[in-house]
């Protein structure tokens, strides 16, 4: 779904463009990223996009969609559902984003084109979480391991070696005990 700048402040300065549609994005999806998504349903997306007084535009839209991602621990397929909303705008220059807050989502839009595609592509990455795991692996399944070798959890107990300290930094452990009771008497 394309939507021209010059067509949304010509046509809907006054009232918005309104939209309910299904987007077909999984194989722009595998194209681009294809170690991060392996399918994605067809995506619902439902909105508007309005023309303010400046005539920047400003896309609004609920997304439904499942993607399909490796898990991060042992890469076999998981489902991830995502509904989420999105609030971006576009400008027609590179002067105009001075109009925003540093937190808006603002795009200068290039030859009068807005993607709606790419941007919903866009944002539904950006909802794959950094650790994704499968039902079995978030049951706390034993972690893989083999000959010389095993996975084990940032932060847990096992791969953490907090308690040891390096030798060469031995001295230092108490550094700060000690200079605190020099600084009481």
């Amino acid at each position: 779904m394309k939507l021209s700048l010059t067509e949304l402040q010509k046509d809907y300065r006054h009232e918005p463009l309104k939209f309910d549609d299904t987007l077909e994005l999984a194989e722009a999806l595998k194209e681009r990223y294809p170690d991060e998504v392996l399918d994605v349903t067809p995506v619902h997306i439902k909105g508007m996009a309005s023309v303010d007084q400046n005539g920047d535009a400003l896309l609004y839209a609920h997304i439904t969609a499942t993607l399909t991602v490796p898990s991060t621990r042992s890469l076999a397929p998981v489902e991830l559902p995502t509904n989420f909303d999105i609030n971006e705008f576009y400008v027609a220059t590179q002067a105009a984003l001075n109009r925003y807050e540093k937190t808006d989502v603002v795009l200068v839009v290039e030859d009068d084109t807005i993607d709606v595609d790419k941007a919903v592509a866009d944002n539904l990455l950006l909802q794959i979480p950094m650790q994704v795991l499968t039902k079995a692996e978030r049951a706390d399944q034993p972690l893989p391991e083999g000959k010389g070798w095993s996975v084990s959890l940032e932060g847990s107990d096992e791969s953490s070696d907090s308690k040891s300290v390096d030798p060469r930094l031995a001295k230092l452990a108490n550094f700060f005990d000690q200079s605190s009771e020099k600084g009481d008497s």
